[in-house]
């Protein structure tokens, strides 16, 4: 019973970007102007998506469903990092809260990694096996694609945040982080966390290199395939939309893979918190963006959806 009261009394603080209060007010207008932009960056693109019937096909399918898990994604971190911003780091956050807000952001995120690779593999089909792409892109199994992604996004997320909440902590409570990270939670618990440690470096090299390598053949396949198309168009067509899925794709596991897949002994706290502002806040705001205009089907629906407005 101790025990228990001790752990609901316990709440964590994030540290300040800075003890300026002027700089810290500056960082909260960037981050608040970030958030407000994906979301309506990633609204937009999914509402487009669902009321324009020209772009009732799997491809933009996957991408209305990656526009609303990048909402939930950020705003899993964005409200709770602004509130701090405001109060200096004195907004705290309980033992149960900063776990829920790490079993969304794994959730999501994990989600998110795994839905890039069914895009990609969609891509493949579309390329490669164009007069069979309908017969194999079904509804039914692009619906059991993203129902997975978000499958395997839970298995990853539970197991992980249980473990780690499962460690006594008893040092200092200032997550060096603006939001429940995994790596600056583990620095505060007063327990051995290497057992923890290499299985979060394990968890983490699977759920990253197995998506990551599907995606890396599927480009492969892709880029054999486009050599071959006679047609100038044909190939223009066929990179741009590539070109986008992959620039997205360098982002969100370049960065993912710097913090989650980098060395204990190396790791930073504060490279960590900065390379963190990329695929929590700048990511999300950039995947509209990339497609948006790399994609002339979708920027013409957009220019089409804003003259009706």
């Amino acid at each position: 019973m101790e025990e228990v009261n001790r752990t609901a009394k316990i709440q964590f603080f994030f540290r300040p970007f800075s003890s300026d209060p002027e700089v810290q007010m500056v960082i909260f207008v960037a981050f608040l102007v970030m958030y407000l932009t994906a979301l309506s960056g990633n609204t937009t693109i999914a509402a487009v998506v669902r009321t324009n019937p020209c772009l009732h096909v799997p491809m933009y399918f996957f991408l209305a469903n990656l526009a609303v898990l990048e909402i939930f994604y950020t705003s899993s971190i964005a409200p709770l990092a602004l509130a701090n911003l405001l109060s200096m780091g004195k907004s705290p956050v309980s033992l149960a809260g900063c776990g829920t807000q790490m079993f969304f952001f794994v959730f999501l995120g994990g989600a998110d990694c795994v839905l890039l690779a069914v895009m990609a593999y969609d891509r493949l089909v579309a390329i490669c096996q164009p007069l069979r792409y309908a017969l194999l892109m079904r509804w039914r199994l692009c619906v059991e694609l993203v129902a997975g992604s978000l499958v395997l996004g839970f298995l990853l997320s539970l197991p992980l945040t249980i473990s780690i909440f499962q460690l006594p902590f008893c040092r200092s409570n200032e997550i060096y982080h603006f939001y429940c990270d995994m790596p600056a939670v583990m620095r505060l618990a007063c327990a051995d966390t290497h057992v923890h440690q290499t299985a979060l470096y394990i968890i983490s090299f699977i759920a990253l290199s197995i998506p990551l390598a599907l995606i890396s053949i599927s480009y492969g396949f892709i880029v054999v395939a486009v050599s071959q198309i006679c047609s100038a168009e044909g190939r223009r067509r066929a990179g741009s939309t590539c070109s986008s899925h992959a620039l997205v794709v360098l982002m969100q596991y370049g960065c993912t893979s710097f913090i989650y897949l980098s060395p204990n002994s190396s790791y930073s706290p504060e490279m960590g918190r900065i390379v963190s502002v990329v695929y929590t806040f700048i990511t999300p705001i950039l995947n509209p963006f990339i497609y948006s205009v790399r994609n002339k089907e979708l920027r013409d629906a957009l220019k089409k959806a804003l003259r009706k407005l």
